[in-house]
């Protein structure tokens, strides 16, 4: 029998380990680039969004009248984006344009009243949110609100459904759903439906005021969280706290000067069609009532439940997110936060959405998780904040952007890093024109040919419509070659008919 000696052992010891990882190396190779990013850790993507929040609707925005802990906590563990608008501020355009990546006009939507008639092409239905990720290897999962056009569903955004409900249910099961064993990564949707319900309590004081009946009459659980905010109304009065948590009249409450007064101001009112439904009857009679009779105290109380749906919103997201922190998942999940659109809520009298006034368009939008960086506030970058999603989702998930798409990915400015090529402006459409919104400038341009400028850094109220002026002329037609530009690049459909 020979016998080997130690350094013989050694020699084939290391012999061994040289074959083995030889062969390692081997089988990686003849398996291709699949095995390898199967071991890459892919981060989960957790997306929260609200109904109808202006992004002045969060106390880490320096709102002293609401608390928002949940997403006060987001910030300071991510960055929160200032200059973030929707592409077109009202819900079916707005989310239209989350899970597909375009803007609406590209489906020929102005408003909510064109989602039946929208046609999404196949080409983009083949590259909508849920099914990009689900290529990349995610499980994709979507609860709460949806309100997409027609043919946007489930199957064809690429996602199964979580629970159809948008209060306590979806945050509940959001919540089981994170905390449950995964054997991929996931990208999970909870659309919250708060600060919402506030157009039921104006809504409701027309139907009121002209002895209407209800608009959405079974609507009962919005009416719940409005009687609730008014019951807490109720009880600040008493204890004399009152005034000090409910915000007074807006700084910019009033009419913006250079721009015509709204036609129903202090005018008869005319009759409406007997014929016509409850919720044309309302909507006939809604101006009159808003701009003739809303007294101060009237627009408080609006404030104050509109505050109070925020905070119960925000109760819903901290189920959420405390889900995660508690799963152990915190570390690997990027989490983004938005809404569809923003609620004037009593800037220059008015209410809702659908208008170019930053109430109205400009939304907020947190982003956190790993390689983002924590606390920042971003004052300078433009964020496209529906549009911005696919793209910013591909690239966290190592998914291919496709090249269409109208937005772009913040990873790169989410990380802090120093990015040359952002862009200059970013673009908000509705049914009456077409908003370009630099640094500096407010830009809009209308289909009946009439513009509008706001220097919105001397004045973030938009008070004073600077078109008039002929010196401005010089810096407006530059924006509206900018945004002749824009629509051609999108071959925009609607503005191309008038913006020449």
């Amino acid at each position: 029998m020979t016998y080997l000696n130690s350094s013989h052992r050694n020699f084939i010891k290391k012999m061994k380990i040289k074959t083995k990882l030889f062969f390692t190396i081997c089988c990686l190779f003849l398996l291709g680039g699949n095995t390898f990013s199967q071991t890459k850790k892919q981060p989960n993507i957790l997306f929260i969004m609200t109904d109808q929040q202006s992004a002045e609707m969060m106390s880490c925005a320096g709102n002293k009248y609401l608390e928002t802990p949940a997403l006060d906590a987001l910030a300071k563990r991510g960055t929160r984006f200032e200059l973030a608008y929707s592409p077109n501020p009202v819900c079916v355009p707005s989310r239209t344009a989350m899970v597909t990546g375009q803007f609406p006009s590209a489906f020929h939507i102005s408003d909510n009243l064109d989602a039946n008639k929208a046609i999404v092409p196949e080409a983009i239905l083949s590259q909508t949110m849920g099914k990009l990720l689900a290529e990349g290897g995610y499980d994709c999962v979507y609860g709460g609100k949806t309100h997409w056009a027609k043919g946007l569903n489930y199957e064809s955004t690429g996602f199964r459904n979580l629970t159809t409900d948008h209060r306590d249910e979806l945050a509940n099961k959001c919540a089981d759903y994170i905390k449950q064993k995964h054997d991929k990564p996931f990208l999970l949707v909870a659309s919250i439906m708060n600060p919402h319900d506030i157009c039921y309590y104006l809504l409701d004081r027309v139907a009121e005021q002209y002895d209407l009946p209800k608009m959405g009459a079974h609507s009962t659980a919005d009416r719940e969280t409005i009687a609730h905010a008014l019951t807490l109304a109720d009880q600040a009065k008493l204890a004399g706290t009152y005034d000090e948590l409910c915000p007074p009249l807006r700084a910019n409450s009033g009419f913006t000067e250079n721009i015509p007064l709204p036609k129903g101001l202090n005018k008869q009112l005319s009759k409406v069609n007997p014929n016509a439904s409850v919720g044309d009857k309302i909507r006939h009679y809604r101006d009159d009532f808003i701009l003739n009779q809303m007294t101060e105290d009237d627009w408080r109380t609006h404030s104050w439940i509109y505050h109070r749906l925020m905070e119960d919103a925000d109760r819903q997201i901290g189920i959420i997110l405390n889900a995660l922190k508690e799963s152990g998942l915190e570390d690997n999940t990027i989490v983004v936060f938005t809404s569809d659109h923003g609620e004037m809520n009593g800037a220059h009298k008015k209410t809702t959405k659908t208008v170019f006034y930053d109430e109205s368009a400009r939304v907020p939008f947190l982003i956190a998780g790993p390689g983002i960086k924590k606390g920042a506030v971003d004052k300078k970058h433009l964020v496209s904040a529906s549009l911005d999603l696919i793209p910013t989702f591909c690239e966290y998930a190592g998914v291919p952007i496709p090249d269409n798409l109208h937005g772009k990915s913040i990873k790169s400015v989410a990380a802090g890093e120093k990015v040359t090529d952002w862009r200059q402006y970013v673009i908000s459409e509705n049914g009456s024109g077409r908003m370009l919104r630099s640094g500096d400038y407010k830009y809009i341009y209308y289909k009946n040919g009439s513009e509008v400028l706001f220097d919105m850094r001397n004045d973030p109220g938009e008070m004073e419509n600077l078109a008039v002026h002929p010196e401005y002329r010089k810096r407006m037609n530059g924006y509206k070659q900018q945004l002749k530009e824009w629509v051609q690049k999108t071959k925009d459909p609607v503005a191309s008919a008038y913006l020449r």
